[in-house]
């Protein structure tokens, strides 16, 4: 029997509303990406999904599937200050976080200035995040956990909203540097991008080649993206929804008395990967148009919220099995 936390008749009213005004603003989000990107409904989904949940994604994808266009699109769109960072090998810490510098005024007297680097904005592109070296890597990690970063000692709060959409070359791996678990866990969701359908391609040969070019339009602003964050966290969520979450990413952590998962998982996702879904569930149904989560909404971000999350074992990929394959069987389970 599905329990449903209710709000009070008001409170309900007021809700229905602000859903109401919000699932407009979301039809204008979709129709604004909709006229640069074509095709790729699922990538610009979950994408979305991430950045209404309030998180950040790892877009994986070969070269020339539009995931710069996508950010770049998607900053205009929503009204955020985008900035982008090529990730390379000789990239430093203070390339991406800034660094202080010595300055002297008129009488003499040196004191030193923080001057900020390319972190401090809205909707922050990491352009190929593998190629940068650990030390780089790990200049994100406090800011995409605290929203912050401390220089010197000193704490310096990074604008709000606050997200990471990132990029890696699934296929290119000489001369990079995997993302460490810990950071890979700060994801929300790792939303991979396959080639387009043939009738995308066909639009996008007829539509980018030319004189004139589609360019996004604002729709958005970052105040109201924020309200719109605020109210899916506000989204009540079946009793239902939480059982089938909690049960898929238990199912997937080895030691819990399931054998095949003890024989392909090496380590499972943690609670983090529960909060994950949960969020993502309720942005999900707010997208489509609803205003409470389903379980079709976890058996949907299933995969793009655990895959980077988990682990095969060495005989599950000797078998030539991968995360996905797992993801799928524990899901049927739903």
């Amino acid at each position: 029997m599905s329990v449903m936390v209710k709000e009070s008749p008001i409170d309900e009213k007021q809700m229905i509303a602000e859903a109401e005004k919000a699932l407009s603003d979301i039809s204008r989000i979709r129709d604004g990406v909709g006229k640069v990107i074509f095709g790729q409904e699922s990538v610009i989904e979950r994408t979305l999904v991430a950045i209404l949940a309030g998180g950040h994604a790892l877009l994986v994808g070969v070269p020339g599937l539009a995931k710069t266009k996508l950010v770049e699109t998607l900053g205009v769109v929503l009204g955020l200050d985008a900035r982008r960072i090529q990730f390379t090998p000789d990239l430093m810490p203070s390339d991406i976080l800034g660094s202080e510098v010595m300055e002297q005024d008129d009488i003499g007297k040196r004191s030193f200035r923080f001057i900020r680097g390319p972190i401090f904005a809205q909707l922050l592109m990491a352009d190929e995040i593998n190629r940068a070296s650990p030390r780089t890597q790990s200049a994100l990690l406090q800011s995409m956990q605290e929203y912050h970063v401390t220089i010197a000692g000193a704490r310096h709060d990074l604008p709000a909203p606050f997200h990471v959409l990132a990029t890696q070359n699934p296929l290119e791996q000489e001369g990079t540097y995997p993302l460490p678990e810990a950071q890979l866990d700060r994801f929300l969701m790792q939303v991979d991008i396959l080639y387009p359908e043939i009738e995308a391609e066909r639009r996008i040969l007829l539509e980018t080649t030319g004189v004139d070019e589609a360019k996004p339009e604002n729709v958005l602003d970052p105040a109201r993206l924020r309200d719109i964050q605020t109210l899916i966290r506000r989204m009540p969520v079946p009793e239902s929804v939480v059982e089938a979450i909690l049960k898929l990413v238990r199912s997937a952590r080895p030691g819990q008395g399931d054998a095949e998962t003890d024989k392909n998982i090496a380590w499972g996702p943690g609670p983090r990967a529960s909060q994950a879904l949960t969020l993502c569930a309720r942005a999900r149904a707010l997208y489509d148009g609803r205003l409470a989560p389903s379980v079709d909404d976890v058996r949907a971000l299933a995969e793009p919220v655990l895959q980077h999350r988990m682990a095969l074992t060495f005989a599950a990929r000797a078998e030539g099995m991968s995360v996905r394959d797992v993801v799928a069987k524990l899901t049927k389970g739903l």
